[in-house]
């Protein structure tokens, strides 16, 4: 048989694979129970609106009456209509709910978009930046030969202390620019005319924006955006992902939406095509959508009562961000993010690496944390901590750390 190329000479595995793999070798003989603040899994249990929601379903479900089968492609119209009415009319965005795409995940989608594009488009992405993004463009073969940790054909931004974590322009024309904001890793945001600047660029330049959205329920400053349809004419050059996971706890329940605007069009063969109608027939093609109980459970979470409960669990995961970056910073280390995001970004103590840093606070102080080169070359010398413990479990991690560094 033959096999797809590109993915065969991939480097390496998946970089939560190799986390969860050394974790796995260390944790029998640990003197102490491990602390996780490296994959960004969450903590707290659903919130009750949700599991009510999600309960009274699974029972429709066993009646004839309430009984559902395979869901919408995009979604059922009931939940399309509560994303539109609930994330976006406040922030003044009109949408349609024929906009809106409910899915699985939005690892799902920012891996997917991509095939919108021609085999050859050409790709940028912050560096550092989630992995997903570039392991799904490597498959399908447009980042050219891997040669000393870089791909050839990849366009990278480099985010780091010096520019305020705030990526440049690409210098060269690309097809897709990937932007996720709050960051992950960095947990930093840009403000509203910096991302304008992306915007304009974009409608100059005929690039598609695909703007991973994950962590907007984070933001707690009204002036930093929290779509980028709050930027005007972001409608015709951006494609927004957006999830339940990190916002509602639905890790485990999986429920996301993207969102792809009428507005938006590209050119095959010199004539404009809708990216909603290509991308409407390419979910058509791929799944079955979503089942019914979770989709009424991601419903309640944007309802007044459940939007009400998420927003207090997203608050004690902010606490454990801002608690994070007060003690690190209080030990002398340098830290970034962590202020409208639950992640946080430090620099390792001088001369210690990624890794090796990763690896003292594994076999030292039994706290998981994520090393910074796993997400690009511009991460090295850098550690991501994630809010998503409990308060008492996360101060119990920070007390380690702190008895490590003396």
């Amino acid at each position: 048989m033959r096999l797809n190329a590109c993915l065969a000479a991939m480097p390496g595995g998946y970089l939560f694979g190799e986390i969860g793999r050394r974790v796995r070798a260390y944790e029998p003989g640990a003197p102490r129970p491990i602390i996780h603040l490296g994959i960004g899994d969450v903590s707290q249990p659903l919130a009750p609106a949700i599991t009510e929601a999600f309960v009274r379903a699974a029972r429709e479900m066993g009646t004839p009456q309430g009984f559902h089968g395979y869901p919408p492609e995009q979604g059922y119209p009931f939940l399309r209509q509560a994303i539109v009415d609930a994330d976006y009319a406040p922030l003044g965005v009109r949408l349609d709910p024929d906009e809106v795409f409910v899915s699985d995940g939005a690892k799902t989608d920012t891996s997917a978009l991509p095939e919108l594009l021609a085999p050859d488009a050409r790709v940028a992405v912050t560096d550092p930046v989630y992995p997903a993004y570039v392991d799904a463009n490597a498959m399908a073969g447009r980042l050219g030969r891997h040669e000393n940790g870089e791909w050839s054909d990849l366009v990278l931004l480099p985010c780091h202390p010096g520019n305020g974590f705030v990526p440049e322009l690409p210098g060269r024309q690309v097809d897709l620019l990937y932007l996720c904001y709050p960051n992950n890793p960095t947990g930093t945001v840009l403000t509203r005319a910096q991302l304008a600047r992306f915007v304009e660029y974009a409608l100059e330049t005929r690039t598609l924006i695909l703007f991973d959205a994950a962590y907007k329920a984070y933001i707690t400053d009204p002036a930093i955006p929290r779509s980028i349809y709050e930027i005007p004419g972001a409608q015709q050059v951006a494609v927004e992902c957006c999830s339940f996971s990190k916002s509602a706890g639905f890790t485990g329940m999986r429920c996301a939406y993207t969102i792809v605007p009428k507005a938006l069009t590209g050119e095959v063969d010199g004539r404009s095509v809708s990216l909603n109608a290509l991308w409407a027939r390419r979910v058509a093609c791929r799944q079955n959508g979503v089942a019914y109980p979770i989709q009424r459970a991601a419903a309640a979470a944007l309802s007044p009562e459940g939007r009400a409960q998420v927003d207090a669990q997203v608050r004690a995961y902010l606490d454990n961000a801002h608690r994070i970056v007060r003690t690190l910073q209080g030990a002398g280390l340098e830290v970034f993010g962590g202020i409208h995001a639950p992640y946080v970004w430090l620099r390792t103590p001088e001369g210690h690496s990624s890794w090796d840093f990763f690896d003292l606070l594994l076999h030292e102080a039994q706290v998981v944390a994520t090393p910074g080169s796993g997400f690009g070359p511009a991460g090295e010398g850098h550690l991501r901590l994630t809010a998503f413990n409990s308060a008492e479990r996360t101060q119990e991690a920070l007390d380690r750390i702190l008895a490590v560094l003396r």
